[in-house]
């Protein structure tokens, strides 16, 4: 199943780049539902767990506002309008799976995937980026409330 959860985030991936990028061409006619699908069904026979790709894309625009503000000081060189557009997509998948699918994904897979998705999508830097970013808010946002936590118990 892991094979298909790349082929997964891949398609997440997809559907969250065309879906931005429709919207901020003002696309009236922009469903993110039918892009999913039409996307998802260009893997019908690869992609058993469809529900986790449905998890990905819905998990991260329901917690877009949220992703984008965790990453903005995580990266502040660089302004998140001014991140490519992919490279922010690949941004705000892995850091969705680290803070809020932790119990299904590890980390380190997390940070794994994202990166081989900047490889295959991104620009040259784009891996580096994005390990860079996503390993300081494992750092930061993961681990030290993970440790804080198991303080206070």
């Amino acid at each position: 199943m892991a094979s298909n959860r790349h082929l997964g985030r891949i398609v997440a991936l997809q559907t969250l780049y065309e879906y931005e990028f429709r919207m901020s061409a003002e696309d009236k006619s922009a469903s993110v539902d039918e892009i999913l699908s039409r996307n998802l069904g260009r893997y019908d026979q690869e992609i058993e767990d469809t529900d986790f790709v449905h998890l990905l894309v819905s998990g991260v625009l329901e917690h877009q506002k949220d992703l984008d503000d965790q990453i903005r000081p995580l990266a502040p060189e660089w302004p998140l309008e001014q991140i490519a557009r992919i490279d922010r997509n690949v941004l705000r998948i892995g850091l969705y799976e680290l803070l809020h699918l932790a119990d299904k994904v590890p980390p380190k897979v997390a940070i794994n995937e994202a990166v081989e998705l900047a490889k295959a999508f991104g620009s040259d830097n784009s891996s580096k980026f994005i390990n860079g970013v996503l390993g300081t808010a494992y750092r930061t946002l993961v681990e030290e409330t993970t440790d804080a936590s198991s303080k206070v118990q």
